[in-house]
């Protein structure tokens, strides 16, 4: 028979007394916990003027600041960013564009233009200079019919890739920006953009340009030159910004003043955002790029963070056996904090609900939130050379992850505890059944002592120990538990993730995935007696 029951049978107004010092001593613990230190503030001495603002670590993705970040506003001309990022990806600079007349007479009198008329034929390039220098909306039409045949299907293209940039709040009815009631976007979705332009090469030699010359024209046989708008990159403006090396400005009746910045210093590169400003566009940007390198670093994730500088023996991927680990390394991401904030102070989760973004071999997301703010994050990848799909489920796992599925309450939640589960999926927990010390204080025969080493130690503080130590042990083996259940459920999630993957490219749809799943279960509770799972 078991020791510790024994004593209790026998001493039940002893064991009285020991419950209740070890009630108390967890009531204790509970009223005076160990101290958690919060993470510093988030730095928040700014204001702007204008309706809707935003800047952006373009780097880490970070939102330093944000003002109606979701709100919707016409764009104006900044439009053109998007514009001249969607003719970037889809033609070659030398190829030749016909101005139709369509294109040059279809825009509001007196909008920016640059002088260009029907019939004239400028490349891809000259016409990317004028529009996002001169802000010619002329040829932000006469590039949308060359990309797409008509401004309406470009129109299309736009909202097309607005949507793989993770826009959300927008919706583009035109190349130039001019004003339509069904033409808007936000400032996060601005910046979206704006992030995604500025890693082009060619987009930034001709944004970041202060003037360009165009070739002869009908009404400029000796040729004409256009010049950049935007104050912030010219050093003989009084708006002029040290470390900005492009954007774009804007303005309509309705749209108000529009502006999108790029600037860089000390390795940190930021994107800031205007909409609707009043005349304070260029003094609102500067408030917010101030804001931005005055209180924040960007650094490599890497730099920071050495918890995944072993990650094929820190981490579990849900689905993969131990050893597929050493194929995976995570990709150089980048990171932002406010200058009086340390790693330590970020939370980190593993997201396997991947974007249609995402790259071709990514596994998962490792995302780093301060305060409930995502500061940055990175992909963990296959191994360069290594496609995703080398890595196969052995059928058994898959109908083990099945079976998962049926049996978990906690769909779609996780738990921190979980990313630290050992790999190969055996418990931690402790064992309840190997205790030296209370089987040592159950044989003694000076009443009740036993001698150690000297000194006698009361046969009750043994029995004490093991009762704390069933205790801990039971604690241990709920805990066990419950990493175990999250741990299946997330490992469920990513098989079934991979088999949608793989039966769409042999024609199967979700949901006849679905029904198969659903008559597997099934008859997996018919051969058991109907007996339902919970």
């Amino acid at each position: 028979m078991n020791p510790v029951f024994t004593v209790c049978m026998e001493f039940p107004d002893l064991m009285k007394r020991i419950f209740a010092v070890i009630l108390s001593i967890f009531l204790i613990l509970g009223l005076f916990p160990a101290a958690v230190f919060a993470a510093p503030d988030w730095p928040s001495n700014i204001s702007i003027e204008a309706d809707g603002g935003i800047v952006m670590d373009a780097d880490s993705g970070a939102v330093l600041f944000g003002k109606n970040l979701h709100e919707t506003y016409y764009p104006a001309s900044i439009t053109k960013v998007l514009t001249a990022l969607v003719v970037l990806e889809n033609c070659d600079l030398n190829e030749e564009v016909t101005y139709s007349y369509d294109a040059v007479y279809n825009v509001e009198s007196g909008s920016s233009n640059a002088g260009l008329d029907e019939g004239d034929v400028l490349t891809v390039r000259d016409s990317l200079y004028a529009m996002l220098l001169q802000s010619a909306n002329e040829a932000a039409n006469a590039l949308a019919e060359h990309v797409a045949g008509s401004r309406e299907a470009f129109a299309e293209m736009m909202n097309a890739k607005a949507a793989e940039l993770g826009c959300q709040d927008s919706h583009f009815a035109n190349p130039s920006g001019l004003n339509d009631e069904n033409h808007y976007t936000s400032a996060y979705d601005m910046a979206l953009i704006c992030q995604a332009a500025i890693k082009n090469p060619v987009f930034l030699e001709i944004d970041g340009s202060r003037y360009y010359d165009l070739p002869p024209t009908k009404r400029y046989p000796e040729g004409s030159t256009v010049y950049a708008h935007h104050a912030m990159l010219i050093p003989s403006r009084a708006d002029y910004y040290e470390g900005a090396f492009g954007g774009k400005t804007g303005y309509t009746s309705l749209a108000g003043n529009t502006l999108v910045t790029f600037a860089s210093r000390n390795g940190m590169t930021l994107v800031a955002v205007v909409l609707n400003g009043h005349q304070t566009h260029y003094s609102d940007t500067k408030a917010m790029l101030d804001f931005g390198f005055s209180n924040f670093q960007t650094s490599r994730i890497s730099d920071l963070d050495s918890r995944f500088s072993s990650l094929a023996d820190d981490m579990s991927i849900a689905g993969l056996p131990a050893g597929d680990l050493s194929r995976l390394s995570l990709e150089e991401g980048m990171i932002t904090l406010p200058l009086s904030a340390s790693i330590g102070d970020a939370d980190v989760s593993v997201n396997y609900q991947l974007e249609d973004s995402a790259p071709e071999n990514a596994i998962a997301q490792v995302q780093y939130t301060y305060n409930d703010r995502v500061i940055g994050s990175a992909y963990l990848l296959n191994r360069i050379g290594e496609p995703e799909e080398t890595i196969s489920l052995p059928p058994e796992t898959a109908a083990a992850g099945t079976e998962a599925a049926a049996g978990s309450t906690a769909a779609g939640e996780t738990d921190a505890s979980s990313e630290t589960a050992d790999p190969s999926g055996v418990s931690s927990a402790p064992d309840s059944g190997s205790q030296p010390a209370s089987a040592e204080s159950t044989g003694s025969e000076d009443g009740g002592l036993k001698e150690n080493g000297g000194l006698k130690i009361p046969a009750v503080v043994w029995i004490a120990l093991a009762v704390a130590a069933v205790i801990a042990a039971a604690a241990g083996a709920v805990i066990a538990l419950n990493i175990s259940r999250q741990r299946k459920e997330e490992e469920r999630r990513r098989r079934q993730e991979r088999r949608h993957r793989r039966l769409r490219e042999i024609g199967v749809t979700d949901e006849e995935f679905e029904q198969m799943m659903a008559a597997r279960r099934a008859a997996r509770q018919e051969s058991r007696g109907g007996k339902k799972q919970h």
